[in-house]
């Protein structure tokens, strides 16, 4: 397991720290091999009752994949690979077969932000932000499943509005709207965190299970295609604009080709 991903299997509960602090935990390839390999761990693992996920430093729990892994992007195959690649993660959390719960300290953004939607639980503190800041950063776009995961967890209505205005939700107003499950003050964090693993892991485990399990299938009713959505944002100029102009932090010219 990389040290840029910590794990620790403690009883009942297993956790998993996203440990790049001074890149705000951005992740990496090898934090997505070590995320599902955490996630096989835990499925295979019978004490295991609830798991928890936390960004190390206090100020992000993820903030997205690691953009300067896309500079070596060449066109629409990349963008299907890449797409695939973090479905692929993202199921293996969603499809841990316990409660999930995402501690969220800071920034929740881009890949962090589908990461803690995947989670059962987002246990928030005040200093929480969740964005999708892709239409003005690097121009590309989601996968069809984590846009699905998005418009169940809060509509499609107010996920249009995070991606068309690119900005920020802070933590009142997630707890409103559904990004957040509960806010707590920073100081309490982390004893909400351990009276609900304790709560959770006094529970009839087949009934979270079942219930994990419905909760997917109805958003994976007739889930449409959307490969041609890929190719459209990673196989374009604007893609490359984007991602050169981040690297070289620069704010990137859109040209809408």
């Amino acid at each position: 397991m990389t040290d840029q991903l910590r794990t620790e299997f403690n009883g009942a509960v297993a956790t998993a720290t996203f440990n790049r602090p001074a890149a705000r935990n951005a992740v990496t390839w090898e934090m997505y091999d070590g995320l599902a390999d955490f996630c096989e761990r835990v499925n295979a693992d019978e004490a295991v009752r609830v798991v928890v996920f936390r960004g190390a430093g206090g100020k992000a729990f993820v903030a997205g994949t690691d953009i300067a892994q896309f500079q070596d992007f060449r066109g629409a195959a990349d963008g299907h690979a890449y797409e695939q690649r973090i479905d692929g993660v993202l199921d293996r959390v969603e499809g841990i077969r316990v409660p999930t719960i995402a501690a969220v300290d800071g920034y929740a953004t881009g890949g962090g932000l589908t990461i803690a939607a995947c989670c059962d639980l987002r246990i928030c503190s005040p200093a929480a932000k969740f964005g999708l800041p892709i239409a003005r950063t690097v121009g590309n776009c989601l996968s069809m499943r984590n846009y699905a995961r998005l418009v169940q967890l809060i509509g499609a209505g107010r996920a249009m509005h995070l991606i068309c205005t690119a900005g920020f939700v802070e933590a009142e107003q997630a707890e409103r709207i559904g990004l957040a499950s509960e806010v707590v003050s920073e100081s309490e964090l982390d004893g909400r965190i351990d009276a609900l693993c304790e709560q959770i892991a006094a529970q009839a485990p087949l009934t979270m299970r079942a219930s994990k399990l419905a909760m997917r299938r109805l958003r994976e009713h007739s889930l449409p295609p959307g490969d041609d959505l890929i190719e459209l944002c990673y196989g374009s100029e604007d893609f490359r604009e984007g991602v050169g102009a981040f690297v070289e932090k620069r704010r990137p010219q859109w040209r809408g080709r």
